[in-house]
């Protein structure tokens, strides 16, 4: 896995990347350095007695993997766990040994393993089963395994238990975790039980027909569900429904962290309906953030499928991964169509270098040579032979979230350069834009970064007030937005004690925060809300 992830780095490392990335990709600001942080969460064993409960099991890794994720851990997925036990030449379902356990991890190189079990608990009063859970978190380096971690609630707040359990896994993995455990239970993404339920089963199904089934039950019932959607159109994609495939894949949200993966298969369904200019818009949306070899390459095929030039981002590609033969050989056709035969020549010889038994790329080398210098590809050529560019067709989850990973280290490292007031302004500004996408614990995590490269910073204790407003702890946060405004005042302390006044029903109070923010900024479209909002229920704002 390390060694993919140094790769990565520098394929990434390419120019004006950085910046766009940066915006877009979550940050453990203060984290210890790569490799102390691969984390492989296993499905927790059921233990309740009732095998219908089974796939409570496997929602497990699935929420403690987002959750972690967002704390700047880097967790395995479902389909590298799998490969690891396949492997090892154990079945899908297996649950290991401890022994066991430690050697899939090595296998795939994680520094933690999160193991489990949960019962059920029969309501006594005639109200709601709830369930009972119990973690623990094996060091891989250290061989050690920590006590158990306890948590439970109702079977209906399943999610709620899970974010909870998640929390102390992070506090546990790094005693220095900063977020605060409300944050993790308000993150966005809970959708009701039998919606999970079915996602759940959906995603781990053995057959296609169920997985569907599963699937587009989920989305029934959870209309804007983005992981149901995703696996739902990925499926639809894979049984070569394209035109289902792309209007499913369309509707999760660009902002959430699952719209990479969506356009990259809803790129691939419009390129196989011939709606290229389509797919090329969906693989630039990827490309624009997280720009891996795969995606540059699919987006310059499906420019060159409208006759547009590709060879500049073929030759992205090409460099950022010299050892795949099919971005050479994409990158001599493209030469080719422009006339620029020897260099067109060089690359056939890279791609036939790496795959000497590529009989296309033996005859489009024949085409180069015979070629007159300046000639361009020639598609009615009287061999019959009509070279075009290859389209990668595999997402690869591991491969992007590994980059994403890296890109945070070298961000952190980045950060970590600058004089302590900028270095709090940028992770203040990193922490809004996560508040702005509903990213809560992301948010809390860069607001607290800020804070601990400068303590006076005023606005990263309002974006803490604005976290702790969110997830509802109101003394907390009026406690930041009151340290906030005494350090220096300013419109988002005054407008989450607005709101927060407001929800009181406190009304003359309210309309004075209004005031205040008002006063430095006369146009804050949420002041001017907040005023009209006042007024309507007959409260002036001075």
């Amino acid at each position: 896995m390390r060694p993919l992830l140094k790769r990565l780095a520098l394929s990434l490392a390419l120019p004006g990347v950085f910046a766009s990335i940066a915006a877009s990709a979550p940050a453990q600001a203060q984290g210890p350095a790569p490799g102390g942080r691969v984390v492989l969460v296993l499905p927790f064993d059921n233990r309740s007695g009732n095998p219908s409960l089974g796939w409570i099991g496997d929602s497990f890794p699935d929420t403690l993997d987002k959750r972690l994720n967002s704390s700047g851990f880097l967790t395995i997925s479902r389909d590298d766990r799998a490969f690891a036990l396949d492997h090892l030449g154990l079945p899908a379902g297996f649950r290991p040994s401890r022994a066991t356990t430690i050697r899939i991890a090595q296998q795939l190189d994680a520094n933690f393993v999160v193991v489990g079990s949960y019962t059920m608990k029969p309501s006594t009063s005639g109200g709601k089963d709830s369930i009972a859970i119990q973690a623990q978190v094996l060091s891989v380096d250290a061989l050690t395994l920590s006590p158990p971690l306890k948590d439970g609630a109702e079977l209906n707040r399943l999610f709620d238990a899970e974010n909870a359990i998640a929390w102390k896994v992070a506090r546990e993995m790094d005693p220095t975790f900063n977020v605060a455990e409300q944050t993790f239970l308000a993150a966005p993404g809970a959708v009701p039980l039998p919606a999970f339920e079915d996602y759940i089963r959906g995603a781990n199904a053995p057959t296609a027909q169920e997985r569907l089934k599963r699937l587009q039950s989920a989305v029934a019932q959870a209309p804007d569900y983005p992981a149901a959607l995703l696996a739902l159109g990925k499926e639809q994609y894979a049984a070569r429904d394209y035109a289902a495939a792309a209007s499913t894949l369309a509707k999760v949200p660009p902002t959430d962290r699952l719209a990479l993966e969506a356009n990259f298969y809803r790129g691939l369904a419009m390129f196989n309906s011939a709606n290229y200019a389509a797919a090329q818009k969906a693989f630039n949306f990827v490309e624009t953030r997280l720009p891996l070899p795969e995606v540059i390459n699919d987006e310059a095929v499906a420019m060159s499928r409208q006759g547009k030039d590709g060879v500049v981002l073929f030759r992205r590609a090409s460099v950022a991964d010299p050892s795949d033969e099919d971005y050479h050989y994409n990158l001599a056709i493209a030469l080719f169509r422009t006339g620029a035969n020897d260099q067109a020549i060089g690359e056939a010889n890279a791609a036939l270098k790496l795959k000497p038994a590529d009989k296309e790329a033996v005859e489009l080398l024949g085409q180069l040579q015979l070629a007159p210098a300046g000639t361009r590809l020639n598609t009615n050529a009287a061999s019959g032979f009509s070279p075009v560019e290859r389209i990668r067709r595999n997402y690869s989850e591991t491969g992007f979230r590994q980059a994403a990973f890296q890109l945070d280290q070298m961000r952190a490292a980045r950060l970590a350069t600058l004089p302590a007031v900028q270095r709090a302004t940028q992770y203040v500004q990193l922490g809004r834009d996560y508040l702005a996408q509903g990213l809560l614990p992301e948010a809390e995590s860069q607001f607290e970064s800020a804070l601990a490269a400068d303590p006076n910073s005023a606005e990263a204790h309002a974006g803490l007030a604005q976290v702790r407003e969110y997830s509802g702890d109101t003394t907390q946060a009026r406690s930041e937005a009151g340290v906030s405004l005494h350090l220096h005042s300013n419109v988002d302390a005054w407008m989450v004690l607005a709101r927060l006044d407001l929800a009181a029903n406190l009304l003359p109070a309210s309309a004075d925060d209004v005031a205040h923010a008002l006063l430095i900024e006369p146009s804050n479209f949420a002041a001017l809300a907040m005023r009209q909002a006042l007024r309507q229920r007959g409260q002036t704002v001075p």
